[in-house]
């Protein structure tokens, strides 16, 4: 069963001079003449590997518009795929021309706190993808250093496997998986620095890489919002509780709480839920950028 439920994914609107190419759990991929990829961020959220029949005002164009902030922010490291984002009027603002990529077949991701599935693994084996860490931490803890923590790419529907560095290699090749790697740390690092400065604890994030027609390596898909990171108020940060977070914690809360079993269609979202967390994205898009949405 796949991600959307029965129903399968919603079908993507007809958009003139482009041709649909795919349906995501969050954007639709177009194409067009000259082999442009037109990516479309929709309203659609996803949790617990579902994408909910419910949408989220103004999620896909906050998604959009942060990463182009960060792309723009973090151009200076590592090449990304944006071409223009003057694009069709019936998608302005939550969408971009981008190259196309020949993906890596793996989501890198970095960790400088632990938390979620990094948690899990450290309780059983005091180590995360095949990092050793120290005794004691606890949810929350800010980690040593920042790890370089990768994952398998699934299907809409199944779950992401998180794997250690050796198994990225076999994956990817033993040269790229250190590029790969490096950049992913160096990205989380200096992105990790910038929230700080604005009062946001960036936990842990996801990076998708591809290599351009060139063979450059490009950071592509999104960078660095709430629905690939997880960002804490660093205010009310304390290690072994959980803090204020800028994502979709209201809604994971609202169907561990709803009685939910994760293997049916999901349920709709009460107005509350969707409120607070169209709410909490404007925040985060406010706090990072300093402009309102």
């Amino acid at each position: 069963m796949s991600g959307f439920g029965l129903a399968g994914p919603p079908p993507a609107p007809a958009i003139k001079g482009w041709q649909h190419l795919r349906t995501g759990k969050v954007r639709d991929l177009y194409t067009n003449s000259k082999n442009e990829i037109l990516l479309v961020a929709s309203d659609r959220i996803s949790a617990f590997d579902w994408v909910l029949p419910t949408e989220i005002p103004n999620k896909g164009a906050i998604l959009t518009q942060l990463s182009l902030f960060w792309f723009e922010l973090l151009e200076d490291i590592v090449a990304n795929h944006i071409i223009r984002d003057d694009v069709p009027s019936q998608v302005s603002e939550r969408a971009v021309i981008v190259k196309p990529l020949d993906m890596f077949a793996i989501e890198c991701v970095a960790r400088g706190y632990l938390t979620g599935s990094g948690l899990l693994e450290y309780k059983t084996s005091q180590a995360v993808c095949g990092n050793s860490l120290p005794a004691g931490l606890v949810d929350g803890s800010q980690l040593p250093e920042t790890l370089f923590t990768p994952a398998t790419k699934v299907e809409i529907g199944d779950h992401d496997i998180n794997i250690d560095f050796a198994d990225a290699a076999k994956i990817v090749g033993a040269a790229d998986a250190e590029e790969l790697r490096d950049l992913t740390i160096k990205l989380y690092d200096t992105a990790s620095e910038f929230a700080t400065s604005r009062g946001i604890i960036l936990a842990d994030t996801k990076f998708e890489f591809g290599r351009d027609s060139k063979g450059v390596i490009t950071l592509g898909d999104e960078a660095l919002t709430p629905d690939s990171s997880r960002f804490w108020e660093a205010a009310s940060w304390k290690p072994g509780s959980v803090p204020a977070s800028f994502d979709k914690q209201f809604v994971r809360d609202f169907l561990t709480s709803s009685g939910w079993d994760k293997k049916s269609p999901p349920p709709e979202l009460p107005a509350e839920i969707i409120e607070k967390t169209a709410a909490r994205y404007e925040e985060a898009y406010f706090r990072i950028t300093g402009m309102k949405f």
